[in-house]
C-alpha cells in the first residue's frame, strides 16, 4: 500500500471513529436533554395522545380534554369557567409550557408520574392512567370575589384561618386558558395577551407584590406588642402629630388632619389609620425588630409555595431612620402580595398561629388513591402570642365598626379589618393602590375566613380611591360567601 492510500485510510478511520464517538455522546449523554426539550414535538405528541387528568373544585372537574381533528396532537385541554379559575389552574398548551397547577402537576395529569405506574404500564406504553388534582377552592367564594372585582384591575385571596385552605384566589382582568390550548391558534392569543397593557396573564393574587400601605400597620402593631414597647392596644403612645421624620426636614402627616392621632393608642391609630403613630413606632422599635416580626408572618420568604410559588413579599434592610418610619406605614420599599396580607389576618384570626396556606387538598391517581395529602401535611407555626392576636382582632373590629373600614360590616358576623391606601408612582403621581384585609366569623355556624383585597386600578376618581371605598366592599362579598352554610 502506498503512502497516499495509507494516509487516506487512516484519515477515513479517524472520521468514522469521530462519528461513532459523537453518536454515542448524543445517544447516551445528550439524549435525555433532547428528549425533554420543550421544542421536541414528540413530547407534545406523547402528552396529548390521550386525555389529561383533571383539576377538581368541590368535586367537579373544571378542566377536560377534547378530541382534535387533522392533527398529530390527538387531544387538547378544555376549561369550564376558564376566566373564573385562571389564577388557580393556569393553562396547559400544545404550544407553550404549562403554568400554575397545570405546570406543577403536569406529570400527574399526563400519566408520566412514576407514582402512577403499574407493572403493566411500564411494560406496555410507559404511561399510566392520569391522576387528578383536588383543590381547596370554594366555588361560591371564588365566584363572589371574581364578580365583586368586576372590571377593576386587582386581586383577592380568601383563606380558612383554621386549616390554611385557600378558598379563593382571583386576579383581574383574567383570561380564558382555552385560548392558549390549541397549537394552531395559541400564537395569536399569546401575542394579544402579552401585548395587553393590563397584563391579564399576571397572577396578581400570588405573583405581583406591591406596596401594602396601611395594612402593614398590623405587622408593626404586632411587633410593638410582642416587644413590650406598649402593654396593650389601649395604652397611649408618645406620638407627636405630625411626626418629624428623623434626619429629614419633612414631617409624616395624616390623611385626615382632624383625626385624634396625637399620642393615640394602637386601637385609635388603627381606627383612624394614623401615620404618625406607626411611623414613630417603627423607629422606636428599630428596623430589625419590625423585620423579625414581618418575617414570622412570611415576608422575605423566597420559597412560599402554595404549591404555586408566590413572589416574595419584602421588608427591606439597611434603611435609615426616616426610611424605617416610612416602612412602618407600608411604604418605602415594603411590598406584599394579597396572599401575604391575607396570611397576616389569618394568623391573627387563628389566635396567633399560621397554618401554611395551600390551594391543593389532595393529589390522587385515577382510582382516587391519595398520592399527596396537603390538608394533613399543612404545618402550623406560632407568629404572635394569643394575647397579641386577641388585642389586634379587637382593634380590627373597631376599624370596621367605627373607623375607616365600615364598608366591610356584615350582619350576623363578627368582622375586623384594616384599610390601606398605598402611594403609586414618583411623588405619588399615579392612582394609589387600594387595599383591605380582614377576618370574619359567623355568629350562626362558627365558620371563619381571612381575606385580602387589592384594587390596583379602577374607574374611580383619584379623590375617591380608598381601601374602604373600593376594596372593603369586595372583601365583604367574599366573606359573605365564605360564611354561608
Amino acid at each position: 500500500m502506498n503512502r497516499t492510500i495509507r494516509r487516506a485510510s487512516v484519515f477515513t478511520l479517524l472520521l468514522v471513529f469521530a462519528l461513532l464517538v459523537r453518536a454515542t455522546w448524543v445517544q447516551f449523554y445528550e439524549g435525555r436533554a433532547l428528549a425533554d426539550d420543550n421544542d421536541n414535538r414528540r413530547n407534545a405528541i406523547e402528552t396529548y395522545a390521550e386525555p389529561l387528568g383533571n383539576i377538581v373544585v368541590a368535586g367537579e372537574h373544571i378542566t377536560g380534554s377534547a378530541r382534535t381533528k387533522g392533527s398529530d396532537l390527538a387531544y387538547k385541554r378544555t376549561y369550564t369557567d376558564g376566566p373564573l379559575y385562571a389564577a388557580v389552574t393556569g393553562y396547559a398548551s400544545q404550544a407553550y409550557a404549562p403554568t400554575q397547577l397545570e405546570g406543577i402537576y403536569a406529570d400527574v395529569l399526563n400519566g408520566t408520574d412514576p407514582r402512577l405506574k403499574t407493572v403493566t404500564d411500564t411494560v406496555t406504553s410507559g404511561r399510566a392512567a392520569p391522576g387528578n388534582v383536588v383543590t381547596t377552592v370554594d366555588p361560591a367564594v371564588q365566584k363572589a370575589a371574581y364578580e365583586a372585582l368586576g372590571d377593576k384591575k386587582g386581586a383577592a385571596v380568601a383563606v380558612d384561618p383554621d386549616t390554611g385552605r385557600i378558598l379563593a384566589a382571583v386576579s383581574t382582568p383574567s383570561y380564558d386558558p382555552a385560548s392558549l390550548t390549541d397549537a394552531n391558534t395559541a400564537g395569536e392569543a399569546w401575542t394579544r395577551l402579552n401585548e395587553d397593557p393590563d397584563k391579564p396573564l399576571t397572577n396578581r393574587a400570588l405573583r405581583q407584590p406591591l406596596p401594602p400601605g396601611s395594612t402593614f400597620k398590623l405587622v408593626v402593631a404586632a411587633a410593638a406588642l410582642e416587644d413590650g414597647l406598649y402593654g396593650s392596644v389601649d395604652e397611649p403612645t408618645d406620638s407627636p402629630d405630625p411626626y418629624p421624620l428623623p434626619g429629614s426636614s419633612k414631617d409624616l402627616t395624616n390623611e385626615n388632619p382632624s383625626a385624634p392621632c396625637e399620642n393615640a393608642s394602637i386601637r385609635v391609630a388603627l381606627q383612624y389609620s394614623c401615620n404618625n403613630v406607626f411611623g414613630k413606632m417603627a423607629v422606636d422599635l428599630g428596623q430589625d425588630k419590625v423585620r423579625e416580626t414581618a418575617e414570622r408572618f412570611g415576608f422575605n420568604d423566597e420559597e412560599q409555595d402554595v404549591p404555586v410559588r408566590a413572589y416574595t413579599s419584602v421588608y427591606p434592610s439597611d434603611m435609615d431612620r426616616a426610611q424605617t418610619a416610612l416602612s412602618g406605614i407600608g411604604q418605602f420599599d415594603v411590598t406584599a402580595t394579597p396572599l401575604q396580607i391575607a396570611m397576616v389576618s389569618a394568623a391573627l384570626a387563628n389566635d396567633g398561629e399560621l397554618v401554611s396556606p395551600h390551594m391543593v387538598s389532595r393529589v390522587t391517581d385515577s382510582g382516587g388513591d391519595v398520592l399527596e395529602d396537603h390538608d394533613e401535611d399543612a404545618s402550623t407555626r406560632r407568629i404572635v402570642s394569643s394575647s397579641t392576636a386577641e388585642q389586634l382582632r379587637s382593634a380590627m373590629r373597631t376599624v370596621v365598626e367605627e373607623g375607616t373600614g365600615t364598608n366591610a360590616q356584615l350582619p350576623g358576623a363578627t368582622v375586623g379589618g384594616k384599610t390601606g391606601t398605598a402611594q403609586h408612582g414618583e411623588n405619588n403621581s399615579k392612582t394609589p393602590y387600594a387595599w383591605f384585609t380582614s377576618y370574619a366569623e359567623s355568629g350562626s355556624n362558627g365558620k371563619k375566613v381571612a381575606v385580602a383585597v387589592l384594587v390596583e386600578q379602577s374607574d374611580a376618581q383619584r379623590s375617591e380611591v380608598s381601601g374602604n371605598g373600593l376594596a372593603a366592599p369586595i372583601a365583604r362579598e367574599t366573606m359573605r360567601a365564605a360564611l354561608q352554610d
